[in-house]
C-alpha cells in the first residue's frame, strides 16, 4: 500500500512535469507564429504603401522609420537581411547590434531555400540562453522574394516555471498526507492479520528441548490459523518424543567421546616413553663418566609421562573432566626445551630469545600442547628431502609466544577452517582430538593459538599464553 503511493506520487509528478513543459512548448510555438504573421502583414502594408521602389536595394529606405514602429505596436524586435544573408535593417538599437549577427551563414541559407513553405526556425543560443529564430522570406507585390525576415525569439518561462513549483509543493503536501494515513492503515490492518500469528510466533520462540512445551490454543481462529496451531501441537508431541530420544543418544555419544578422547591422552604419553627408553638402550655406556646424569633424566622424563597418565586416570575414575588444573609458576622455556628432548629426531631444533620467560601454567598440559604440535610437525615431514622442525620461545608485550614450525606439504585451504574440530584428521591413523585439545587447554589459560600454512611449503603454529606479572 505505501509502495503503491509513493509510486503514484511519483509518476504523477512526472507526467504533471511532462505536461507543464508540453503546454509551455505549444504556447510559445503558437506565439511565435503569431508574432510572425502580425509582423508580416505590417511588413507587406509598408511595402504597399511605399514610393519607393519595391527592391532589396531599397529596402533600407523603406524600412528607415518603419521598422521601429513595428517593433514597437507588435513589442518584439526583429531583423531584415538581403537574400545573400547580408544585415540590412535591424529594429535593435545601435548600441546592442553587436549581438546580431551581421551576415547568416550558409545553413540558413540552404534550409531556408529548401524549405517546401520557405519557412526555417532554428534554436539559437546568447549568453547561456537558449531562443529561436525564425527565418522565411520577405516578398514583393508579385511575390517575388526581396529580403530575408529574422524573428528572434526568447522564451520567457518564468511564470510557468513559477506555477510547476506551486502545483507540485501542493501535490507533495497531498501526497503526504496520503502516505501518514497509508502508513497508519497499514500498521492498524497488519496488526489485525498478524495478531494470531503472534501469539503463534511466541509460543515458537519459548520452544525448547530441555523443557515441557505448552501448547497453542486460542479462541475462534481462522481456518489457517487453526490448521497451522494443530500443525504446531502435533510437532510438540513429537518433539517430546524426540527429546527423550535425543538425551539418551546424547548420554551414549558422551561416553564414547570421552573414551576416545581418554584413549587418545592416554597413547600421547607413550610414545615419548617409547622413544626415551629406546634412545635410551641405544646409547648406554656404563663406562660414560656422565652417565649418572643421563639416567636421572631419563628418569625424570619416565616419571614426567607416568605422572600425566596416572592423572587422566585419575580424573577418569572420577567422571571428571580432562587433568585438572594445578597452575604453578613455571620457566616456559625450559619446560618446552624439556618436552622437545624426548624425541630423537635430529632435525628437529630449538631456539630461545631468553633463557628465561615465567608464565602461570600446568606445567603437563603445557609439555601435551607442546608435544602435540611437535608430534603433528613430525608426521607432516616424512616425504621431504631435508625435513626440519624449528621450536621457538620467545616474548612478546605481555604474552609468551611458542612456535611450532616445519617445511612439511603444508594444509590444504579446504581443510583450514576444520582443522581444530575434534575427531577432524587428515591422517590414516588417529582419531584427530590432539589439536582439538590443544586448543581448548590454551584457551583455557586464556591463551590464543593459530597457524599459517603454504602448501608445498611448511606450516607455522603459533601459541600465546599471558606472562607472570612481575
Amino acid at each position: 500500500m505505501i509502495f503503491l503511493v509513493l509510486i503514484a506520487s511519483v509518476l504523477i509528478a512526472g507526467v504533471t512535469v511532462y505536461q507543464y513543459r508540453e503546454q509551455s512548448k505549444d504556447y510559445h510555438e503558437n506565439r511565435m507564429e503569431r508574432k510572425e504573421e502580425q509582423i508580416r502583414q505590417s511588413i507587406d502594408l509598408a511595402i504597399q504603401k511605399t514610393t519607393y521602389p519595391v527592391t532589396t536595394e531599397n529596402l533600407d529606405l523603406i524600412f528607415k522609420n518603419e521598422i521601429y514602429e513595428i517593433a514597437v505596436v507588435q513589442n518584439m524586435n526583429f531583423n531584415i537581411y538581403s537574400l545573400d544573408g547580408e544585415l540590412i535593417k535591424s529594429s535593435r538599437p545601435k548600441f546592442a547590434n553587436d549581438s546580431i549577427s551581421m551576415c547568416l551563414d550558409a545553413e540558413v541559407l540552404n534550409k531556408l531555400e529548401i524549405s517546401p513553405n520557405k519557412h526555417y526556425v532554428r534554436e539559437n543560443a546568447l549568453a547561456g540562453d537558449k531562443y529561436k529564430a525564425s527565418f522565411s522570406y520577405i516578398a514583393d507585390q508579385k511575390f517575388k522574394p526581396i529580403g530575408i525576415l529574422n524573428l528572434p525569439y526568447f522564451e520567457d518561462n518564468s511564470f510557468n516555471d513559477y506555477e510547476l513549483k506551486e502545483f507540485l509543493f501542493r501535490l507533495s503536501g497531498v501526497y503526504l498526507l496520503m502516505l501518514l494515513m497509508a502508513i497508519a492503515f497499514a500498521f492498524f490492518i497488519s496488526k489485525y492479520i498478524t495478531r494470531s500469528l503472534e501469539t503463534i510466533s511466541t509460543m515458537m520462540g519459548k520452544t525448547n528441548l530441555s523443557k515441557q512445551n505448552k501448547k497453542i490454543y486460542i479462541d475462534n481462529p481462522g481456518e489457517e490459523i487453526e490448521k497451522l496451531i494443530a500443525a504446531y501441537n502435533g510437532m510438540i508431541d513429537e518433539l517430546g518424543q524426540s527429546a527423550v530420544k535425543l538425551a539418551r543418544s546424547e548420554r551414549e555419544q558422551a561416553w564414547r567421546e570421552m573414551a576416545k578422547q581418554v584413549a587418545h591422552e592416554i597413547k600421547n604419553p607413550l610414545t615419548p616413553m617409547r622413544l626415551t627408553v629406546q634412545s635410551f638402550e641405544r646409547k648406554f655406556d656404563p663406562s660414560d663418566p656422565q652417565i649418572h646424569e643421563k639416567l636421572k633424566e631419563y628418569s625424570n622424563t619416565l616419571i614426567q609421562q607416568i605422572d600425566t597418565m596416572s592423572s587422566i586416570a585419575s580424573a577418569f575414575s572420577n567422571f571428571a573432566e580432562m587433568p585438572a588444573q594445578q597452575n604453578e609458576t613455571l620457566n616456559v622455556v625450559k619446560i618446552v626445551k624439556l618436552a622437545i628432548d624426548i624425541f630423537n629426531e635430529d632435525y628437529i631444533h630449538f631456539i630461545a630469545d631468553e633463557e628465561e620467560i615465567i608464565a602461570k601454567l600446568d606445567r603437563t598440559q603445557l609439555i601435551r600442547v607442546v608435544t602435540n604440535l611437535v608430534k603433528n610437525a613430525i608426521q607432516a615431514v616424512p616425504d621431504v628431502a631435508s625435513p626440519r622442525v624449528l621450536v621457538s620461545v620467545a616474548s612478546e608485550g605481555d604474552m609468551v609466544k611458542i612456535s611450532v614450525a616445519d617445511n612439511g606439504h603444508g594444509i590444504e585451504k579446504d581443510n583450514e577452517e576444520k582443522i581444530f574440530e575434534p575427531k577432524f584428521t587428515t591422517k590414516t591413523s588417529g582419531m584427530g582430538l590432539g589439536l582439538g585439545m590443544v586448543k581448548n587447554i590454551v584457551e583455557t589459560y586464556k591463551g590464543t593459538i593459530n597457524f599459517t600454512s603454504h602448501l608445498g611449503k611448511g606450516t607455522v603454529f603459533c601459541v600465546k599464553f599471558p606472562k607472570e606479572n612481575t
